[in-house]
């Protein structure tokens, strides 16, 4: 089994090999994916040496110390958390080969198309439908909230394909190429102003059945994958002490001492605490995830990222006064990715207040941890054995 002194050496080699001062950007992600140290845990020849994921972080500490590039991991932050555990637990050799490598280099953006106006915490209720043609599925809907589709070149995309069972058994899923001419990509404006997020039109979409990921009918198990790995990488981010929102708070809060009052001064000090208490519970979530597959923890961790996200913020906010109301416009801006520190207190406030919608609902995680976690009796769903085309919509 590959150590910690191997990768060392591995990673060593790379650098003399493709010194960073001196080459392409690009060039030196693809030597380091085919070095097998761009996920360490993943299998030989897709970007891993199947290593302990612990052990990224020697080869991560090395590249760091000789200033080589990265990713531009939140960029492409869909593809790497969640388009790809999906591609490596079910999709074909050929796939995984075909879309893996672009995908960890940066050359490929991935979008999720999931969420529809009429399904959006009900996930499964979807009415998007893939129909077959010969090889190909010709997929109509829409969908909506689709972060990063502007900029996306494929999607990860979950469609109906029989209508005439119970929603969660007539699911599909599917890798859709988002530069057909039947995909549509609509702006949608938000509280801030920008247009971060999309709706999307397909029509008459053309998906070859090479690209389903899983049998016909199994994509409410393939999307699991999909959605337990986007709720960890949402909300359990690898952050060092005061990293994320409480950050700017607790730097205001030192270096300005004309805003501090005693009743601002309490509640920073516990959200601070909670803030700490996340870091290191997320710590310990991704510990948990070396010896396996992430599991509904990591519905709770993106809960309580959602939850001090607006807290935190809204303390901020405060604790700034007139100046916290100020932002920069941002109303012609479509941004590649969300950058929550780097903005201002308002921008920060007002983007928050999409945290607990994004990547599942707090009231759905809330259902999940009462149910997979506590182990309490779940709600009762009359809708459950009910055929698709017989549901009220």
């Amino acid at each position: 089994m590959t150590d910690a002194a191997e990768l060392r050496d591995r990673t060593r080699a790379l650098l003399r090999a493709h010194p960073p001062a001196t080459t392409d950007r690009t060039d030196f992600l693809r030597a380091r994916f085919d070095a097998g140290l761009a996920w360490v845990h993943y299998p030989p020849g897709l970007g891993g040496l199947g290593a302990p994921r612990s052990l990224q972080s020697v080869v991560d500490g090395e590249l760091a110390a000789a200033a080589a590039p990265d990713n531009d991991p939140r960029r492409i932050g869909i593809g790497l958390g969640m388009a790809a555990p999906t591609l490596l637990a079910h999709g074909s050799d050929e796939v995984k080969q075909r879309f893996l490598r672009p995908l960890w280099v940066g050359e490929e953006v991935w979008c999720q198309l999931f969420s529809e106006p009429g399904a959006g915490s009900d996930l499964a209720a979807l009415s998007t439908r893939a129909v077959r043609d010969g090889a190909d599925w010709v997929v109509n809907g829409q969908k909506v909230w689709t972060s990063s589709a502007h900029v996306a070149r494929w999607a990860i995309l979950i469609a109906r394909t029989d209508p005439d069972v119970p929603k969660h058994q007539g699911l599909t899923y599917f890798i859709c190429d988002m530069s057909h001419p039947g995909v549509e990509v609509r702006p949608l404006r938000q509280i801030t102003g920008e247009a971060e997020f999309n709706e999307v039109f397909l029509t008459d979409v053309r998906i070859p059945d090479a690209h389903r990921l899983g049998g016909t009918g199994d994509g409410w198990r393939v999307a699991q994958t999909t959605l337990m790995n986007e709720r960890v990488s949402i909300g359990g981010a690898r952050l060092p002490r005061e990293g994320g929102m409480i950050g700017p708070v607790a730097t205001a809060w030192r270096e300005r001492p004309e805003l501090r009052t005693h009743d601002l001064h309490q509640r920073l000090l516990a959200l601070w605490v909670e803030a700490e208490v996340a870091r290191l519970t997320g710590e310990r979530l991704r510990q948990q995830l070396v010896a396996g597959e992430p599991g509904p923890e990591g519905s709770g961790m993106k809960l309580q990222f959602a939850r001090l996200n607006q807290e935190i913020s809204g303390l901020e906010v405060e604790l700034l006064g007139e100046e916290g109301l100020l932002y920069d416009d941002w109303t012609l801006c479509r941004p590649e990715l969300v950058d929550f520190t780097g903005r201002e207190a308002g921008y920060r406030y007002l983007r928050s207040k999409g945290n607990s919608i994004e990547g599942g609902t707090s009231e759905v995680l809330l259902n999940i941890i009462a149910e997979r976690v506590l182990r309490l009796p779940a709600e009762p769903r009359t809708d459950k054995d009910v055929a698709w085309k017989d549901l009220t919509r």
